[in-house]
C-alpha cells in the first residue's frame, strides 16, 4: 500500500458545499444561483421507445388532447400514468414522449425512480445531481444539501420548455421537487400508486392504464413471435394467439415473455404455449409462491415460469441469483460471471440469453437487470432450489466483486491517498502501470455502477458482513469526495461506522470510517457534526495506536476550522497533525494547509515561509506530485497579493497557470485566472485574465462566473466615472480665469 495521505481540500466552498478536488484550501463565497450556462447542449436523456409498441390510442389521444387544449395556460403541465405491475406505463410513457421532444427546445429529462419498493425507491437528492449535470452544471459545482438542489434545479429551469419523464414513482414527496418550472413544460409521471396528492399540488392529471384489449393483446403476440395465428396456418385446437394473450390477462409484460418464448424456440405451437402457462397458472410452476396449495398465480409470474423452464441451467441459475438483490444500475458480465461462477464470456452470453426470453432486459448498453415483478419471482426461485446458505454465499461473491473493483477505480481516480482494506493490497503502488483506464474513465465506472455500489453496502450490512461493510464505504471514497451524492455518502457511510466499531480485528477501521463520514458532514455544512465525526476518529486513532489516522483526523479538524474561518485554531491543529504525521506527502500538505491558515491571520511573512516549506517538501517527494505542487504555487501567489506585492504575485500565478494545464483541472485553472487578474499589472492585462476566468467559471457551470462579471461590469463603470472626471477637470482647466486672455 501506498502510505501517502492525500486528505486535502482544494478549491472553494460555495454556500455549504465543499467544492474540490482535493482538500488542501478553502475559500469561502456567497452561492449565486447559476444562469444557464452558455453553450451547454440541451439535455437529452429519453430513453428509445420500445419498438413493438401496440394500442394506447384512446390513452394517447387524452394524453393529446389535454395538451392541445391548455395552449393558453402557461404552467407546467403533468400527468400521472398509473396501473398495475407489468401494465406498460414506461412503455407509455416512453412512446409519447418520443412522438412529443420536438415540441420541447429545452430538451428531455429521464430518471427512473425505483418506486416499486420504499427501500430501493431514488431519493430527490440522487436524481437532482444526475438533472443538475444534465443541464450543464460541472460536478464541483452541484450543491451538496437537498434544498440547495431543489432551487437550484427550479432556476435552472424556469426559463426552459422542458419534457421530463419520471418512471416509477413512490411517493408525491419524491416526485415534487423533480418538476421543471418552465412554462409548457411536460412531466410524464407513472406509478403503481396513485399519487392523489399531485392533483391538489400541481394540477397534475391522472391516466389510469388497463390491461390491453383481447385483439391488441394477440397483435402484439403475433409481432414479438414473428409468425400469424393459430386460426391463420390452420393449427388444431386452440384459438392461437387470442388464447395465449388471455393466459396473459392483457398485460404486455406477461405479453412480451410469451412472444420472445414463441421468437426463440420456433419448433413451440400457439397450442403447447397455452398449455404450458395453463399449467404454471395451476400452481405447479416453478415459481408458484405457496406450491398446489397456494393462491392463484398472477400472469406474469405464469408467463415466466413457461420461459425459465426453456433455460439451461447456468442461465437458470444466473436468473435465479441476480433477482437476490435489487442491482438497480444492472449487472454487467464481470458482475455476472462473479456471480454465477462462470467466465466471464459465458456470462455474458447468458444474459444476453435472458434478455432473449424477456427474463432481464438490457437498460444500457451492457448493462441487464430484472423487472422488479420478475426479481420476486427470480428470489423466490433461488430461495427454494439453491436455498438460504447457497443464495448468501452468492451475494458474497457479488460484494467481494463490486469491492474488488470498486478499490482499482478509486485507486486510479486518487492514486496517492492511503489505504486500509485489503483489497488495496493486491493493487500496484501506482495504479496507473497496470490499469489502462485513465481517472476520467474510472469515474465514469463509478457513476455508472453507484447505484449498485450503494445496494453493495446495504447488503453486506443486512448480511451481517461487516468486514465488507466498512470496505466498500472506504472504497467509495473518490466517488463521493469528488461528485457528491451527498445523501448516499451518509446513509453508507453511517452503516459503515457501526460496521467497522464490531470489527475488533481492524480496530483501525472506525476512525476511518468516521473521517470519511466527516467530510460528507463538512460538505453539507453542518460543522459541528463534523467535527464530532473528526473528533470520534482521532478519538478511536489514538486508542488503537494508529497515529496516521490520527494524524489525518486531526488535519481534517484543522480543516472544519479553515471553512470557518477561525484560522488560528486551524493552524494549530495542523502542527499537532504535523507532530503526528510519519509520511514525506503528509507533512508536505500539512505545510500548505498552515501557510493558508497564516495567510488567513494576515500573518504575510510565516505564511509565505510555510508555502515555501511546502513547496521544497512537495519537490523532494518520491513520487512526484505535480497538482499538489501547482496548488503550493498558487497559493504562494495569493500570498504575495495579500502582502501587498502584485509583481511577484503574477510571477509565481503564471507558473501556477502552466503547471495546472498540464494537469487539467479546470476548476484550478479558473481559480488561478482569478487571481492572475488581481495581480495583473495594466487594465488590458486584468481584462484579459478576468474575461479568461469568467469564461472558464460558465463552462464549469460556477456561481463565480456571475460575480466576476458583476465586479467586472462595477470595474468598467468605475473606470468610466474616472475618465469622466478627467475630462471635466480638462474642461475646466481650459476656461481662462475672470479677467485674464484666454489661451
Amino acid at each position: 500500500m501506498n502510505p501517502a495521505v492525500r486528505n486535502e481540500v482544494g478549491g472553494a466552498v460555495h454556500g455549504t458545499v465543499v467544492q474540490a478536488g482535493h482538500i488542501a484550501t478553502l475559500t469561502v463565497e456567497h452561492a449565486v444561483v447559476p444562469a444557464i450556462l452558455p453553450g451547454s447542449p440541451p439535455p437529452r436523456l429519453l430513453p428509445a421507445p420500445t419498438r413493438h409498441f401496440t394500442d394506447r390510442h384512446t390513452e394517447l389521444d387524452r394524453l393529446t388532447a389535454l395538451l392541445e387544449g391548455g395552449d393558453d395556460d402557461p404552467a407546467p403541465r403533468v400527468v400521472v400514468l398509473t396501473g398495475t405491475g407489468g401494465i406498460g406505463k414506461s412503455a407509455t410513457a416512453l412512446h409519447f414522449a418520443a412522438r412529443l421532444k420536438d415540441r420541447y427546445d429545452g430538451g428531455q429529462l429521464h430518471a427512473d425512480l425505483h418506486g416499486d419498493a420504499t427501500a430501493t425507491a431514488a431519493t430527490p437528492s440522487t436524481v437532482l445531481v444526475r438533472f443538475l449535470r444534465a443541464l450543464g452544471v460541472a460536478p464541483q459545482y452541484v450543491p451538496a444539501d437537498e434544498q440547495d438542489q431543489i432551487d437550484w434545479f427550479r432556476s435552472l429551469t424556469a426559463d426552459r420548455r422542458l419534457l421530463t419523464v419520471l418512471d416509477n414513482a413512490h411517493s408525491v414527496a419524491q416526485v415534487l421537487p423533480l418538476l421543471p418550472t418552465g412554462p409548457g413544460s411536460l412531466t410524464l409521471v407513472t406509478s403503481r400508486r396513485r399519487l392523489a396528492g399531485l392533483g391538489s399540488a400541481v394540477g397534475a392529471h391522472h391516466l389510469a392504464l388497463p390491461p390491453l384489449g383481447p385483439a391488441d393483446a394477440a397483435l402484439l403476440l403475433t409481432r414479438l413471435a414473428g409468425r400469424p395465428t393459430a386460426a391463420t396456418t390452420g393449427e388444431a385446437g386452440s384459438d392461437g394467439a387470442e388464447a395465449v394473450a388471455r393466459r396473459c390477462g392483457g398485460l404486455p409484460l406477461a405479453l412480451c415473455m410469451a412472444g420472445e418464448r414463441l421468437a426463440v424456440r420456433t419448433h413451440l405451437t400457439w397450442r403447447q404455449l397455452e398449455q404450458d402457462m395453463a399449467s404454471a397458472a395451476a400452481h405447479d410452476g416453478p415459481g408458484a409462491p405457496g406450491g398446489p396449495d397456494g393462491p392463484e398465480r398472477d400472469p406474469v409470474s405464469a408467463a415466466a415460469d413457461t420461459s425459465y423452464g426453456d433455460l439451461g441451467p447456468d442461465a437458470a441459475r444466473l436468473y435465479r441469483l441476480g433477482g437476490l438483490r435489487p442491482w438497480t444500475a444492472g449487472l454487467t458480465a464481470p458482475a455476472a460471471a462473479a456471480l454465477a461462477e462462470v467466465p466471464e464470456e459465458r456470462a455474458a452470453a447468458l444474459l444476453e440469453e435472458l434478455a432473449s426470453l424477456h427474463l432481464v432486459e438490457e437498460h444500457a448498453p451492457g448493462r441487464y437487470r430484472h423487472h422488479d415483478l420478475l426479481r420476486a419471482h427470480a428470489e423466490r426461485l433461488a430461495l427454494r432450489t439453491d436455498g438460504h446458505a447457497r443464495s448468501a454465499a452468492a451475494v458474497g461473491r457479488l460484494l467481494r466483486h463490486h469491492l474488488a473493483a470498486a478499490a482499482a477505480a478509486d485507486a486510479r481516480v486518487m492514486p496517492g491517498r492511503w489505504h486500509l482494506g485489503p483489497a488495496y493490497d493486491r493493487l500496484p503502488d501506482d495504479p496507473r502501470t497496470t490499469d489502462p483506464r485513465t481517472a476520467d474513465q474510472a469515474t465514469d465506472w463509478q457513476l455508472a455502477e453507484r447505484e449498485n455500489l450503494v445496494e453493495a453496502v446495504r447488503a453486506a450490512d443486512e448480511y451481517g458482513l461487516d468486514d465488507l461493510t466498512w470496505q466498500l464505504c472506504e472504497a467509495l471514497w473518490s466517488l463521493f469526495f469528488r461528485q457528491g451524492y451527498h445523501q448516499d455518502w451518509l446513509a453508507t457511510h453511517r452503516l459503515g461506522v457501526r460496521a467497522a466499531a464490531r470489527c475488533p480485528a481492524t480496530p483501525e477501521a472506525e476512525g476511518r470510517m468516521h473521517a470519511q463520514l466527516g467530510f460528507a458532514l463538512l460538505g453539507l455544512g453542518r460543522h459541528d457534526e463534523a467535527e464530532q465525526a473528526f473528533s470520534a476518529a482521532a478519538e478511536a486513532d489514538r486508542r488503537c495506536g494508529h497515529r496516521r489516522g490520527e494524524a489525518t483526523a486531526v488535519e481534517s479538524l484543522g480543516l472544519v476550522r479553515l471553512a470557518q474561518g477561525r484560522y488560528e485554531e486551524a493552524a494549530d491543529h495542523f502542527r499537532a497533525a504535523q507532530d503526528l504525521a510519519e509520511d514525506p506527502r503528509a507533512r508536505a500538505l500539512l505545510a500548505h494547509h498552515l501557510g493558508r491558515a497564516l495567510s488567513g491571520q494576515g500573518r504575510h511573512a510565516d505564511a509565505a515561509a510555510a508555502l515555501q516549506r511546502a513547496g521544497r517538501l512537495m519537490a523532494a517527494l518520491p513520487v512526484p506530485d505535480p497538482y499538489n505542487e501547482a496548488r503550493v504555487l498558487t497559493s504562494l501567489g495569493e500570498a504575495a497579493l495579500a502582502a501587498g506585492d502584485p509583481a511577484r504575485a503574477a510571477d509565481l500565478l503564471a507558473e501556477a497557470a502552466r503547471r495546472m494545464s498540464l494537469e487539467r483541472v479546470p476548476v484550478q485553472e479558473a481559480a488561478i485566472a482569478a487571481l492572475r487578474a488581481r495581480a495583473a499589472a495594466t487594465p488590458e492585462e486584468r481584462e484579459r485574465f478576468l474575461t479568461e476566468a469568467i469564461e472558464r467559471y460558465e463552462r464549469l457551470g460556477s456561481p463565480t462566473a456571475a460575480t466576476l462579471r458583476a465586479e467586472r461590469d462595477q470595474a468598467d463603470r468605475d473606470q468610466a466615472d474616472r475618465d469622466q472626471a478627467d475630462r471635466d477637470r480638462a474642461a475646466e482647466g481650459a476656461v481662462s480665469p475672470p479677467g485674464q486672455p484666454a489661451p
